[in-house]
């Protein structure tokens, strides 16, 4: 493999002193804090402890050790899908695997940076997570942010060393530390436990921030717990008062009782759905290159009214093509897509003479240049590493056979590139002679020119000469094509970025990615609004806008932005459709004036700068391929591909997950409810028809809860998203809304009342006994919640007319109910849990009212269609 655009020669010469060393990881996945995760502050471990004790108490062994059972399940379980959940992030982060630039054999190479080891050389530059300890060798304008290990977020002035012996604190960089401004070469001296970082990695806390989602749950949680230790004491204290005589054995019953309210009103395996539901939408979004950084952004991806967008590499493709070039009064036209080396300049149909104008502005763009590029073995495609606009450079360079090697040039200061400035130079020492080399923004390179390279002679720049190089310009922004200066001087020891000599300009073509346009639409019709935001001129941002079918409205320049309030800036900010020539101080205005405007924003970054606006943003949203480590670091999701059309993928996952969660809590608190209607009626129409009591026990309850509506709860988790999914927008501020919760108690009425009716008939019309009517009640109750499960796979559809593959993970788990609740019934198991063998007539019946309870929903949902009783929240129809 042949590499290109790396090292000059007496760069190459320099680095040969260098060498390297060990290797050392430091990631690892605590299975001890997962652990204790399933067991601290989870109501289901402490109540279900509770039950055990009572059972255990009033000689019930077998309800203990089964209890006992649930709890080392629900625990165990959890832990299971968590500990898998990490491993899937852990391996999902590491498509995104951070790299470094180091010096080996005299050679600058891209490793991972987990490859690291003492002795290297490090190229870190504005932007980068420093990934050792090390001592600066050299540095340009470097400024540090140490905040990970002080606390202080102001930017530390660094120095190169000078006396190896005597090494100062302003001579070192430390691990996960961040270069801000700048570039430095730095040797590294120690990695991994060995670094500052790593010995007090154990002090800093790695606890998981409790999420808005699970904030929510708890409450409901709680609530539930509450009503249901509620009915739980006020039943057995009526039981209690309905006996003459209270006996040892009556209080045996009583708690019997108690127990079996306790655990109808929790649905035990709630924790494990919920991690199941968020671990897999985690994964799925993954798979679709958006990986969650921190889950609690689920649900507000959802939520999502406005999308600021950067156009380069993000809307557009971020494939760099040179496609003009404007050297001695002459445009020459340049082809090649993209990073292919094929390709030349061409001048009237035929390939160009290189002369002075052509070749100044291609060395140019070399030396001043911090990208490199590998040619791989096939020779056709560059690979490249670095900003995409200094690579496109180097491919352009290379069609006329020109490398950064090529050059005996020793860079001895430089000016890195900054969004503020908007232009890069480098001083080097050639042949004798310290030139200055300088790209950037056609305007700010005009601006710094007093002269102009023309037809092989400098001569003093004139105003008609601006102007019409800016016509030029023009024209070319109107194509959608970016453009960049080149200019240069010898040097004079005065002003190194003024008095420059101006050479030319290239016209840059980023083709908006195919799948842009169908994304806008998508989101257009899901309400939410979608700004462009590029530091291109404003003609090149308004001709991308409208060959991505972006809908009209006003342009706002950086500028522009400096001179309005931030409560003008509001009050303006929704007809805004593109923000051209922004800098990133602009970004945070932006989305502060967005949220000032009770808008829900999801903002993408890459730079070092971009990471207040970030932070600020609902959901910040950094680039994978072109990020820089700092803003990946403060970002909620980052984009594998930086593509556009993940982010709305993105959205529409997190709409989903969010809705299968609203679907599985409103079907299993129906299946909870009717529990403890069942149990709790059961003992006030007990004293008049004469019913045991309890008509459920609690291992049959528990059996429900754990098999026959847990695990059709966890396959609703997995339930596809609906085809309106987009339509309309979304409102998660509450999981359980007032209609859902009418919803939740009419499905836990009528499954109460059909299991009641059946005990009634059974016991008391056909005169069978406690044993065989609560078997009959207990098997309608279970097949109600598997039909009921289908009910809920969606607030809209009916079931009758939908086929029951269109979930197949439910389909599977509804026959592992069924299968289960045969067991119980028809095999030795039934003295355990308390049931007999039914006849075939038992279970028509049953299946008769699973069809009746089916039906009643399917036609309140066309009722539904008509008035939308039941929306979920006033904006919303689409769940």
């Amino acid at each position: 493999m042949k590499l290109k655009g790396l090292t000059t020669k007496k760069a190459q010469e320099k680095y040969k002193k260098y060498g390297a060393n060990e290797i050392v990881d430091v990631n690892k996945v605590s299975w001890y804090t997962i652990l204790l995760r399933q067991v601290k502050g989870n109501f289901v471990v402490y109540l279900l402890l509770v039950a055990t004790i009572l059972s255990f108490i009033v000689r019930k062994s077998v309800t203990a050790y089964a209890v006992l059972s649930v709890i080392i399940l629900v625990v165990g379980v959890g832990f299971i899908q968590e500990y898998k959940a990490e491993k899937a992030v852990e391996s999902l982060k590491k498509m995104i695997t951070p790299t470094t630039l180091v010096i080996r054999n005299s050679k600058e190479q891209e490793i991972p940076s987990t490859e690291i080891v003492p002795g290297d050389i490090l190229i870190l530059r504005t932007g980068e997570k420093i990934p050792a300890d090390s001592v600066i060798l050299e540095q340009t304008q470097l400024l540090v942010n140490e905040a990970v290990l002080t606390g202080e977020s102001k930017e530390v002035k660094k120095q190169a060393i000078k006396d190896q012996t005597n090494t100062k604190e302003e001579n070192i960089l430390y691990m996960g530390s961040f270069i801000v401004n700048g570039k430095t070469l730095a040797k590294v001296t120690h990695t991994g436990m060995n670094t500052k970082f790593g010995k007090i990695a154990d002090m800093i806390s790695t606890a998981e921030k409790e999420l808005p989602l699970q904030i929510k749950i708890n409450k409901t949680l709680k609530l539930l717990v509450f009503f249901g230790l509620f009915f739980a004491f006020l039943t057995g204290v009526v039981v209690l008062l309905k006996e003459p005589i209270i006996t040892t054995s009556v209080i045996a019953d009583v708690l019997i009782l108690v127990i079996a309210i306790s655990v109808a009103s929790f649905p035990e395996g709630l924790p494990v759905v919920l991690i199941s539901s968020l671990s897999m939408g985690a994964y799925r979004m993954a798979k679709r290159n958006a990986i969650v950084n921190r889950m609690s952004i689920i649900e507000t991806l959802g939520e999502t009214t406005v999308i600021c967008s950067d156009k380069t590499g993000t809307i557009t493709k971020g494939e760099m093509t040179v496609k003009k070039i404007y050297a001695n009064n002459q445009m020459y036209d340049v082809s090649g897509v993209g990073y292919e080396r094929k390709g030349q300049i061409i001048k009237d149909n035929k390939p160009a003479e290189i002369n002075k104008e052509l070749s100044l502005i291609l060395k140019a763009s070399v030396l001043c240049n911090d990208s490199y590029v590998k040619e791989l073995e096939n020779n056709i495609f560059f690979e490249i590493s670095g900003p995409p606009t200094e690579a496109a450079l180097l491919v352009l360079a290379s069609k006329a056979n020109i490398f950064k090697e090529d050059f005996e040039v020793t860079r001895k200061e430089e000016i890195p590139f900054s969004s503020e400035k908007k232009y890069m130079s480098v001083l080097v020492s050639e042949d004798e002679e310290e030139n200055v080399y300088v790209k950037g923004a056609i305007e700010v390179i005009l601006k710094k020119c007093k002269y102009i390279f023309d037809k092989g002679k400098i001569r003093n720049i004139t105003q008609k000469d601006i102007d019409y190089v800016l016509s030029l310009n023009k024209k070319l922004t109107n194509k959608a094509l970016r453009t960049l200066a080149f200019a240069y001087k010898k040097y004079d020891q005065k002003d190194i970025n003024n008095h420059l000599v101006f050479v030319g300009f290239v016209g840059l073509e980023d083709p908006p990615r195919e799948e842009v346009k169908k994304t806008l639409l998508m989101c257009a019709k899901a309400g939410i609004k979608v700004k462009m935001i590029t530091g291109d001129a404003k003609e090149t941002a308004k001709a991308i806008a409208k060959k991505i079918g972006l809908k009209e409205g006003k342009i706002l320049e950086g500028k522009e932005i400096d001179n309005l309030t931030d409560d003008e800036l509001s009050k303006i900010i929704n007809d805004v459709v593109v923000f051209a020539r922004v800098r990133p101080e602009h970004k945070l205005r932006i989305v502060k004036a967005l949220k000032q405007n009770k808008e829900i924003v999801t903002m993408t970054g890459d730079g070092v700068n971009d990471a207040p606006a970030l932070k600020e943003a609902h959901v910040g949203v950094a680039m994978g391929q072109t990020g820089t480590d700092v803003s990946r670091s403060v970002a909620d999701l980052t984009l594998k591909d930086d593509n556009f059309a993940s982010i709305v993928y993105a959205i529409k996952e997190g709409r989903t997950i969010f809705t299968n969660i609203r679907k599985f809590m409103t079907y299993q608190f129906s299946c909870n409810f009717s529990q403890l209607g069942i149990i709790v009626f059961g003992v006030l129409l007990a004293g008049a028809f004469g019913w045991p009591i309890p008509l459920l026990l609690p291992l049959q309850i528990l059996f429900m809860n754990i098999v026959t509506d847990n695990l059709p709860a966890i396959a609703l988790s997995f339930n596809p998203s609906s085809n309106d999914i987009m339509e309309g927008r979304i409102n998660t501020k509450k999981i359980l809304t007032k209609n859902l919760l009418y919803l939740l108690f009419f499905s836990g009425v009528m499954m109460t009342l059909f299991s009641l009716g059946v005990f009634y008939v059974s016991f008391n019309i056909y005169g069978h006994d406690g044993l065989f009517a609560g078997t009959t009640a207990l098997l309608t109750l279970i097949f109600l919640q598997i039909v009921g499960a289908f009910v809920f796979r969606s607030f809209r559809k009916g079931v009758l007319n939908r086929s029951p593959f269109i979930n197949l993970y439910l389909f599977f788990a509804s026959i592992i109910s069924i299968v289960a609740t045969i067991v119980v019934l028809y095999t030795p198991l039934n003295k355990v849990f308390e049931t007999t063998p039914l006849p075939f007539v038992s279970w028509i019946l049953v299946l008769g009212l699973g069809l009746l309870y089916v039906l009643i929903f399917d036609i309140l949902k066309i009722i539904n269609k008509k008035t939308n009783f039941w929306s979920v929240d006033e904006k919303t129809k689409n769940i």
